[in-house]
């Protein structure tokens, strides 16, 4: 998990952002991107791929990353800008937000599989990044749990569609509601079942 930092700090980058997000896949609510600097002496045997921790250990590790990084920041974009755009170029655009939000400017970037072209940067996009680049899983923690928190919170506003418990993904339950209930304001109208 650390190998791709430690040869980046071989050959001299000192501040290295990984950089990944949460919810290009539901059917309803933003994509959230994270972007992470963290301490070249940090390490935690736990910090992972997001999706292969339970909601307690995420929780746990979204309160200490912020505690350890250097810098950290999040990127959103909303349901209707994805219709607009596309969720490969909002999840681009939410990326870019993310990481020109850091304080310091990164001088390497490593994310997970999408390439992000700003500032001259210098990045390496690597496939399945979450799962085997700390800082990458680090930020596929932050952008998650910060994305499940703004689901909870459209949870309580349209109670009809359960997005608590599948946070906008179309699982059997949120078909249903939709089929009963029509789309509501931050369903994804140009993703199937709306599209077609």
């Amino acid at each position: 998990m650390y190998k791709q930092e430690q040869m980046l700090k071989e050959k001299g980058f000192q501040c290295i952002a990984g950089v990944d997000e949460a919810g290009r896949g539901p059917l309803a609510g933003p994509v959230v991107a994270a972007a992470v600097i963290l301490p070249s002496d940090y390490k935690h045997t736990v910090i992972n791929d997001s999706k292969q921790l339970t909601a307690l250990q995420r929780e746990q590790l979204f309160v200490e990353i912020k505690n350890v990084a250097i810098s950290y920041a999040v990127g959103v974009i909303s349901p209707s800008k994805i219709d607009d755009m596309g969720i490969l170029n909002a999840t681009k655009l939410a990326m870019r937000q993310a990481i020109l939000k850091l304080d310091p400017t990164p001088d390497f970037i490593l994310t997970d599989a999408v390439p992000v072209n700003i500032m001259d940067i210098p990045q390496m996009p690597i496939i399945k990044g979450d799962q085997k680049v700390f800082s990458i899983a680090a930020a596929s923690i932050i952008a998650k749990v910060h994305r499940d928190h703004l689901m909870a919170k459209y949870d309580k506003k349209y109670p009809n569609y359960s997005f608590g418990d599948h946070m906008g993904y179309g699982t059997e339950v949120h078909m249903s509601a939709i089929k009963k209930h029509g789309p509501c304001p931050i369903h994804r109208l140009t993703f199937s079942p709306f599209s077609g």
